[in-house]
């Protein structure tokens, strides 16, 4: 991945800088103090990612983006801000956003975010392939299937941020598992069975499947785990935000939504424990697929 940091304080474009190079997140091909110089190198280079301060002199980060959109730029844009109101995070993700990072800078934060860009970026590289393929080939996309199961639920899990997860193979199995069987699924059969035939597609025993499938529980419960942070993590920031707003009430209790964001926004030092689903989660996972699926 290729990087751009635009920020008029140079410690943070420094910190930036070394977060990515040290975790081995890519390369930072330039630097610019203020949105009016980064202009230029940005439509140059063309990085993957641009990484952009809120407010700046002259031009602020939205003023910038906007301008770099109107003059072609067509990669993705995280920003930061100490400053997060749901107004200026709303205009934001409106004008293209991908994610926030949040001043103090914390490592931690940004090498998450920054994976998860990565994950993205090259998730929609695969898809633009898969398609400049078939053109070059010369075959009609109106007459190709759009999306296979796979893709449909990679896409699902992406915009909950958990594509590369430790069981988001074991996720995308059991709805490829569920969509292939010859009796339609109207609701889903025991886990235990579920993960039985995760298991079985190994070459185990009859007691490593009972094994292994021990573990692919755990898996997928900490998967869906990072996926419910990750959506309250973006609802205490912005009640609106697409992704929280769609997934959240489907996927999870809102209850236990509403109780984590609190949690959250009131910065408490306990860490409450989350109750998770794991059935409603593939349920509502497995019916979006089918429709997704058919529509196509």
């Amino acid at each position: 991945m290729r990087y751009f940091i635009v920020d008029d304080d140079k410690a943070s474009r420094s910190m930036l800088k070394n977060i990515i190079i040290d975790g081995d997140l890519g390369m930072v091909i330039g630097e610019a103090a203020n949105g009016v110089q980064c202009l230029s190198p940005v439509l140059t280079r063309n990085p993957d990612v641009v990484l952009i301060d809120l407010l700046m002199p002259e031009l602020d980060g939205i003023e910038t983006m906007e301008r770099l959109r109107s003059e072609g730029y067509k990669g993705q844009f995280i920003m930061i801000s100490q400053v997060v109101t749901k107004e200026i995070v709303g205009e934001a993700y409106e004008k293209g956003v991908d994610y926030f990072i949040h001043k103090p800078i914390n490592r931690v934060e940004v090498q998450s975010i920054l994976k998860k860009t990565a994950e993205q970026f090259l998730l929609k590289n695969s898809l633009r392939t898969i398609q400049e393929t078939l053109a070059h080939i010369g075959l009609d996309n109106s007459k190709v299937r759009e999306k296979t199961v796979k893709e449909i639920v990679m896409s699902i899990l992406n915009d909950m941020g958990i594509i590369g997860g430790a069981g988001s193979d074991d996720i995308v199995f059991i709805i490829e598992h569920l969509m292939n069987s010859s009796e339609k699924v109207v609701q889903l059969p025991p886990l235990k069975d579920l993960y039985e035939a995760v298991a079985a597609k190994g070459e185990f025993t009859n007691v490593d499947v009972k094994k292994e499938s021990k573990a692919i529980e755990q898996r997928i419960r900490r998967t869906i785990l990072t996926a419910f942070n990750n959506l309250v993590s973006l609802g205490s920031i912005d009640y609106t935000n697409p992704e929280f707003e769609y997934y959240a009430p489907r996927y999870f209790d809102f209850q236990e939504v509403r109780k984590h964001m609190v949690s959250i926004q009131e910065e408490r030092d306990e860490e409450a424990k989350v109750k998770i689903n794991i059935k409603k989660f593939l349920q509502m996972l497995y019916l979006e697929t089918q429709e997704k699926y058919h529509q196509g």
